[in-house]
């Protein structure tokens, strides 16, 4: 007979459902996959990294893009479990690149088992990502499968010229900006667009939605680079600096880089190469020579440009304005916004 899903009695008064009904709705379909149980070390990795949990964005970002075309979301549900698990996927191998030791606070897969047993359970979880896309309906399905199979190769793509920008000296706001899209972006858009389609919007609005979330993923990766070097380690979950620590070419370190006098440049080039400075040290030159420069002041204006961005294109969008309401307050949630 196999999965059902069945979410009857929930809408809100607009036929509407908010961001922590979608999430609950994610969490309820996730309990109820049944994957394989042998060979065991080849699923049991994949149920292990989608157990870490996480605010699930991208399929409720994919459930909140159908519904606002279409008061039943049921057909949207499955594509968003495979959004999810090729999102899982990712950061099984992403963790094997970046030798990352933990994820949410968990033991990563190959630190847990090995590399090689992450290496092919990612490849398993990222051909179980389209087993559950592809089941959509086939009026749609052309398109979405066209958009999640552009959207997977360019995550893969700026993963790329992440690793490859690590070895460079240099790199520019546009490469860095391309790489962010690339790496972060592109599957929130996607995973909009998909929704819509599914959702029954047309083209134009679809496309329109895409941007809504390409523009958001960019305000989002940005905010984070500006969290860590200025956010509240209380609220932002880790400890502050870590970018800087790690010589990450940021947009903050690009922008330092670009504007900075020359005793400035001088001094951060210093700062960078100081293998034997203790960290507080070097995150609080770091920032000094920030503060000089006025990065904080550039990233707020650049996020603010993105997220503006990102509204316009949703304001664009042929629905009453009462259904865009959810999308809204997510995207400020998302941003710690509350206007």
């Amino acid at each position: 007979m196999g999965e059902q899903f069945l979410y009857l009695g929930i809408y809100s008064a607009n036929n509407m459902y908010s961001f922590t009904e979608l999430q609950a709705i994610v969490e309820k379909s996730f309990g109820q996959l049944q994957l394989p149980n042998e060979p065991k070390n080849l699923y049991e990795p994949i149920s292990y990294t989608i157990s870490l949990g996480g605010k699930r964005i991208r399929p409720v970002l994919c459930l909140m893009s159908a519904n606002l075309f279409s008061d039943i979301i049921d057909k949207a549900v499955k594509p968003a479990l495979g959004i999810e698990i090729f999102h899982n996927f990712t950061l099984i191998h992403d963790d094997i690149m970046d030798k990352a030791e933990l994820r949410r606070g968990k033991p990563t897969v190959y630190r847990k088992w090995n590399n090689n047993v992450a290496i092919l359970s990612g490849d398993a979880a990222c051909i179980l990502a389209y087993k559950y896309l592809v089941q959509t309906d086939a009026a749609v399905l052309p398109e979405v499968l066209k958009v999640f199979t552009t959207t997977a190769l360019e995550v893969c793509d700026g993963q790329q010229f992440d690793m490859e920008y690590e070895r460079l000296s240099l790199v520019t706001e546009e490469d860095y900006l391309r790489m962010i899209e690339l790496k972060t972006s592109v599957l929130l858009a996607g995973a909009a667009k998909i929704g819509a389609l599914i959702g029954g919007a047309s083209m134009v609005d679809a496309e329109r939605l895409y941007n809504f979330g390409r523009y958001l993923g960019l305000a989002f990766q940005l905010q984070d680079d500006l969290l860590d070097t200025y956010g509240d380690p209380k609220v932002f979950g880790k400890a502050i600096g870590g970018d800087i620590l790690a010589n990450k070419k940021t947009f903050l370190m690009i922008t330092a880089h670009k504007l900075a006098a020359k005793e400035n440049l001088a001094q951060l080039q210093q700062l960078m190469k100081d293998a034997e400075l203790a960290s507080d040290e070097k995150i609080a030159g770091v920032k000094q020579v920030f503060d000089e420069v006025g990065v904080k002041d550039i990233a707020e204006g650049k996020i603010s440009y993105y997220f503006d961005l990102a509204l316009a294109e949703l304001s664009k969008i042929n629905v009453r304005e009462e259904r865009k309401e959810v999308l809204q307050h997510f995207a400020q949630k998302l941003m710690g916004r509350n206007r």
